[in-house]
């Protein structure tokens, strides 16, 4: 926001419900007073026509004395687009006023009659003539077309691409522009005699009109393939600057005899080109603008700029340099520079709504004097008591190292979410946007969307993220998130146990065995077994997972084929275990799992992720490598076909036909790769899902340091440019070195580390299972998991120098980490 603010001068309110654009203003002696004062001439898209003479001191308010000011109001039939001052009839060097319309071009006679009574000067519109136009008008320009003296030709830009020039009451020519596609700015140059306009190509066009004047009449718009016309030549552009972005107007600023300047106000950047089209300077801009003006500057070989944005500023550059910023009441779509018998150069600006406003730039003196502050003697004391208070609280903010502010206690909205079960639907963790608006406090609004299983194998997770976004009463932005659950029927169904597995796992307790039929009432009335100590679940697209309880002891196993599909049916078994002694009110209930961990069947969706990933990589470079040869295979067959003496193909026509069928098959099996890598990865998800749970009942962990192995461990997102064994070698490595180290050497290498390694594809995964491998034995060590500052050992200076940022040494593992590592590498599942 600007320091000054833009004083204003005069200002209107025009109309209600009135639509502007920058075309809808100009500024002139319309009325030929002679005295070379201004009047405002504003048309609205609602054919409204007024002209106004602003004097000092006059404002809108209570809408009193408006009508001192406002000459002329007019309602037209049709909406105006735009409003020009020129010398538009011939034989005569008066001034009128040019009216376009979208299919008609009037031009007016502006007369004031003196009157006999109080009511002043009498102020009438007269028709001089008008043109109907064949088609819709978008913009147009006005000027001295081919060096003409004492009148000024008029050239109209359709919406389909053609200039049409009008020389006072007749229609002289019509061209359509090469290439064209939507309709840009119009400007006329009449240093150079030429036109300029922003094409759709996002580039900036110049033609002569000696060039437009000689080409070939534009009846219809000529098809590319159609000939050329006798009598003509085909239109071509003088000179073409690429801009690279869309333009919102065009301004020539000719202030001297010697070279004129183009100013091009583009959506990011603001351009300066000289006649030839060449660059004379730039200026990228930080906001996104809406109008400007170029203006005379009293600095030779410079120009003004009156450059205005959507932030309500009103800035005035010198070139390139920033001179002044004042703040507006409103997003100007036009401004203008006029002078008015009471004050010389007013900056005239118009907004879309129909505010009108004459301001100036300047400050008005402040007269406020600070109060004198009452001198007294400090209390040494209470300054020392305030100085502990606040140690105290920065010691704090720097042990939790919490950056995020803390959440109200009372919020504006609440989420509720409720899942039905049916069973009939299955599941996928889905995103949708929704828009719906509240109408009231104490209002509720009911969103409902279902999820769907993508893919022939279960989900890694059936949990989800309700995430509303909203408003609060004192404007301020808010979001809330709200957690669901679906339940675990939506994706197995009960069926018989088997016996015979690969994987099994067992879960301890220390409470009497319970019921599997009582924890899983939903599957204990279709299965098979009444006896409540195994209950056996099929997923709808996966494998069959068993439960069974041991009748003697405290322990549970989950047996199953498939490693990864226990995860689901192992994470709701241990919720349902708390859920069910929490309601009996036991209080001491313990779960754990005795180990060892199952990193060897764990590493097996490691190196079939992996491996995948490699093929895709691997395909990748096939299909370039034939995609390639397609091209230039292509390239000799279309030489052949472009020489005029015919020579053999030599087989070439085979040789396409061989390479094209073998990047569509290369194509198709990408995408089986794709697909098989896609399940892949949920079950490498799901995979590390369970060796988190197992990992945390082993260790009995406490839920921040699940935490910290869910950000370590579990895969967020897996892309060619970073997968997860990259990402997790680098988080299991940053532990290793930090708050899992057992010597204070290994921290200050963390610590002194500044540039990191740039994370690339591997070569092989032996690196990234030894690294997780040696994380598990640290923790089953009794290493600590914690990323405050506290957590670590505290690194003397003499071995911070041992570090060197950039060049790390390797972390040595002892002999009885390397033992452990072996014997977990070299075990069978349990």
């Amino acid at each position: 926001m600007s320091l000054f603010k833009a004083r204003d001068w005069w200002s209107a309110v025009l109309g209600k419900g009135e639509e502007f654009d920058q075309g809808c203003l100009c500024i002139g002696d319309v009325d030929n007073s002679g005295t070379g004062h201004d009047k405002v001439v504003v048309g609205s898209y609602m054919g409204m026509l007024r002209i106004f003479s602003p004097h000092a001191n006059v404002s809108n308010e209570g809408g009193q004395n408006l009508i001192d000011s406002l000459l002329l109001e007019v309602q037209l039939q049709n909406a105006i687009i735009q409003v020009e001052i020129g010398k538009f009839v011939s034989c005569s060097e008066l001034l009128h006023l040019a009216v376009l319309h979208p299919r008609k071009l009037s031009v007016y006679s502006i007369s004031g009659t003196a009157g006999n009574v109080e009511h002043g000067v009498q102020y009438q519109l007269k028709l001089i003539y008008e043109h109907n136009l064949q088609r819709t008008a978008c913009n147009m320009t006005y000027g001295a077309f081919g060096g003409v003296t004492g009148h000024h030709s008029l050239c109209i830009q359709s919406m389909d691409g053609m200039l049409m020039f009008f020389e006072q009451d007749s229609y002289s020519f019509g061209r359509f522009l090469p290439g064209f596609l939507l309709p840009g700015p119009l400007a006329y140059n009449p240093r150079t005699d030429s036109f300029l306009t922003v094409s759709s190509a996002r580039q900036l066009e110049c033609y002569k009109y000696e060039t437009l004047a000689v080409a070939t009449e534009a009846e219809t718009r000529p098809g590319p393939d159609l000939p050329l016309r006798t009598g003509g030549k085909r239109l071509t552009a003088d000179w073409i600057l690429v801009l690279g972005e869309q333009a919102l107007d065009i301004s020539i600023s000719s202030f001297s005899h010697s070279s004129s300047s183009i100013f091009v106000l583009g959506e990011r950047n603001l351009y300066c080109v000289r006649d030839n089209g060449q660059i004379r300077f730039m200026r990228k801009l930080e906001f996104n603008p809406s109008c400007f003006l170029p203006y005379c500057s009293v600095t030779d070989g410079t120009t003004n700029l009156l450059l205005c944005n959507h932030t309500n500023m009103l800035l005035v550059y010198q070139d390139v340099t920033l001179k002044w910023a004042a703040q507006l009441s409103f997003v100007p779509v036009a401004v203008r520079v006029a002078s008015f018998p009471d004050l010389k150069g007013l900056v005239v600006t118009l907004s879309s709504d129909g505010h009108l406003l004459c301001s100036y730039m300047g400050t008005d003196p402040s007269f406020f004097s600070m109060p004198k502050v009452d001198a007294r003697e400090a209390d040494y004391e209470q300054v020392d008591a305030e100085m502990k208070k606040l140690q105290k609280i920065i010691r704090e903010a720097s042990r939790t190292q919490d950056i995020l502010p803390k959440a109200e206690t009372e919020e504006d909205l609440t989420v509720t979410v409720s899942v039905a079960n049916r069973s009939s639907v299955t599941i996928l963790m889905v995103i949708c946007c929704l828009h719906f608006l509240f109408l009231g406090v104490g209002s509720s609004t009911v969103v409902t969307f279902s999820v769907f299983l993508n893919g022939h194998y279960p989900p890694a997770d059936l949990t989800g993220d309700i995430t509303v976004s909203y408003t609060s009463p004192t404007g301020v932005p808010r979001i809330l998130q709200s957690k669901f659950s679906l339940p675990l029927a939506l994706v197995c169904v009960s069926s018989s146990a088997a016996k015979n597995t690969k994987f099994k796992i067992t879960v301890d307790t220390n409470q009497p065995p319970v019921d599997l039929s009582s924890i899983f009432p939903e599957f204990s009335d279709k299965s098979e077994h009444k006896d409540g100590n195994s209950l056996a679940l099929q997923f709808l697209s996966g494998a069959k997972v068993t439960m069974v309880a041991s009748k003697t002891s405290q322990r549970y196993r989950i047996q199953s084929d498939s490693f990864e599909d226990m995860w689901l049916v192992v994470k709701e078994l241990v919720q349902r275990f708390d859920l069910h002694f929490s309601k009996l009110g036991v209080k001491d209930f313990k779960k754990s799992f005795s180990g060892p961990l199952p990193l060897q069947e764990y590493f097996l969706s490691v190196d079939n992720h992996f491996q995948l990933r490699v093929s895709a990589q691997q395909y990748q470079d096939l299909l370039s490598e034939r995609a390639v040869q397609f091209r230039a295979i292509q390239r000799r067959l279309l030489t052949r076909f472009k020489d005029k003496t015919p020579a053999p193909l030599q087989n070439l026509d085979t040789l396409l036909d061989a390479t094209y069928n073998q990047v569509m098959a290369l194509a198709e099996a990408a995408e089986e790769n794709r697909a098989s890598l896609e399940e892949a990865f949920t079950r490498l998800r799901s995979a590390t899902h369970l060796l988190l749970l197992l990992l945390s009942l082993w260790q009995n962990l406490t839920p921040d340091q699940t935490t910290i192995l869910e950000a370590t461990l579990l895969p967020q997102q897996d892309t060619p440019q970073l997968g997860w064994e990259e990402s997790c070698d680098a988080a299991v490595s940053h532990l290793l070195r930090s708050c899992l180290s057992w010597n204070p050497k290994d921290q200050a290498t963390s610590l002194a580390q500044i540039d990191a390694p740039i994370l690339g594809f591997p070569q092989e995964t032996a690196r990234l299972k030894n690294h997780i491998t040696l994380l598990c034995d640290r923790i089953g060590k009794g290493g600590r998991l914690s990323l405050t500052s506290e957590a670590n050992v505290q690194v003397p200076a003499q071995v911070q120098n041992l570090a060197a940022p950039g060049k790390l040494s390797k972390w040595q593992e002892n002999d009885g980490e390397k033992e452990m590592r072996d014997r977990h590498l070299s075990k069978s599942s349990p």
